[in-house]
């Protein structure tokens, strides 16, 4: 099924808008700036946040100038805070693209990633509405926090579930929240309508994560990174979690102490990687990943009036769970 194409359909028109200006933020004419401009704007990507936040917006009374100029605000938000991550996480690739990073140097990709995250406030200020500005203020707040808890819980001992979703709701899941909140107020709806929308926001957000963690399992082209590349980084996720917990494996929880030191090696990462496959790890995330699937069903069911954008609400929430990078 073409999920994408369903998702656009009702739209096509104000997603064209976001992308040309979109793509004039990240232009400039001094030679380096343009050249890593130049270099970011070639990774494209599918837009799903800004897809999400024009179609809470059109499912609460309509696509705004406010709702677009807060879409490039929050991409760019988000693009500024991948330059960064990379910087931190000393990732080389980025979706099957060099980083920034890698292409030109970490001083560049700091500068760079400023950049981009003053034109994020530039053009979240445009809207002219104090609530979406302070939104995406609290959400830049919470991704740098989200980093941070993150960093702290690789240095711990424990295998925690619960600090997984932790870590989850004030990173990817917070700017799916952010995506729907956004809509929603640049449609001028109720706060009950706007807490509504996040409560999806966060499901989708947290189906999303789970989805890309999964892929850390698998080698596959597709996805961009190779198999166990959060383990190298020090990250365990949640088949992992599960597959170790459930056993309470001593060797294997040994391997995890190591992989939060960065002491782990390649062979030590693809034993982890098999274990966590034949422990059930694989099957547990997806159970839980359909469960937040239900959930955020019910928000179509009872949110969502125009059958055109139901239609496309339900195709992005069976993409996220779907997908194959």
């Amino acid at each position: 099924m073409d999920y994408l194409s369903l998702i656009k359909q009702p739209i096509q028109t104000e997603l064209n808008d976001f992308i040309d200006l979109f793509n004039d933020s990240l232009s400039h004419s001094n030679g380096l700036l343009e050249s890593a401009l130049s270099h970011i704007r070639k990774r494209g990507g599918k837009r799903m946040r800004p897809m999400l936040m024009l179609l809470m917006a059109k499912n609460y009374g309509g696509i705004t100038d406010a709702t677009k100029k807060a879409a490039v605000g929050l991409e760019l938000l988000h693009t500024a805070s991948l330059v960064h991550d990379d910087v931190v996480d000393e990732s080389e690739e980025r979706r099957g693209q060099r980083s920034v990073n890698a292409t030109y140097d970490n001083k560049v990709a700091v500068l760079v990633g400023d950049y981009i995250l003053s034109t994020a406030l530039l053009y979240v200020s445009l809207t002219h509405q104090e609530t979406i500005v302070r939104r995406l203020a609290r959400l830049g707040q919470t991704l740098s926090n989200g980093e941070i808890l993150q960093l702290t819980n690789t240095t711990s001992d424990g295998l925690s579930e619960d600090i997984y979703y932790h870590v989850i709701e004030q990173k990817t899941a917070a700017l799916f929240e952010a995506c729907c909140s956004i809509g929603a107020i640049s449609a001028g709806k109720s706060d009950d309508d706007v807490e509504a929308a996040v409560r999806f926001g966060q499901n989708v957000g947290i189906i999303f994560q789970i989805r890309d963690d999964i892929f850390d399992y698998f080698d596959s082209k597709e996805i961009g990174k190779p198999t166990g590349n959060d383990m190298a980084e020090g990250k365990l996720t949640l088949p992992a979690i599960y597959a170790i917990n459930s056993t309470n494996n001593e060797e294997m929880k040994a391997l995890a102490r190591k992989v939060k030191a960065r002491q782990i090696t390649t062979d030590e990462i693809a034993r982890l990687v098999q274990f966590t496959k034949e422990n059930g790890g694989i099957e547990y995330a997806e159970k839980r990943m359909l469960e937040f699937h239900d959930e955020a069903q019910q928000f179509i069911k009872s949110e969502v009036n125009d059958p055109e954008v139901a239609v496309a609400l339900q195709a992005y929430l069976d993409f996220v769970i779907q997908r194959n990078n």
